[in-house]
């Protein structure tokens, strides 16, 4: 889907001048959106995991942070992958 509206966008940037900026535009969205949800997905699951077993609070602080960090890394490289 994300490949389809890529191409769609270069479409449109071919017959209109003005529109060449939608390309990175597009792509810095959907991978900041993909980061933000990833993040959530993350923090919601390691919520959950703690309540179920307070003792692994360490572990899976540890793990949850590792997760987000490679979450917002794949936002970061498509921010950048958008100039």
């Amino acid at each position: 889907m994300t490949l389809e509206l890529i191409s769609m966008a270069q479409a449109a940037a071919a017959h209109a001048p003005e529109a060449a900026g939608i390309t990175g535009n597009l792509t810095m969205a959907i991978g900041g959106a993909g980061a933000a949800i990833g993040v959530g997905m993350v923090g919601s699951k390691a919520v959950e995991a703690v309540g179920r077993n307070p003792g692994a609070f360490g572990n899976i602080l540890t793990l949850g942070i590792i997760a987000m960090a490679l979450a917002e890394g794949l936002g970061i490289i498509a921010y950048l992958g958008g100039f």
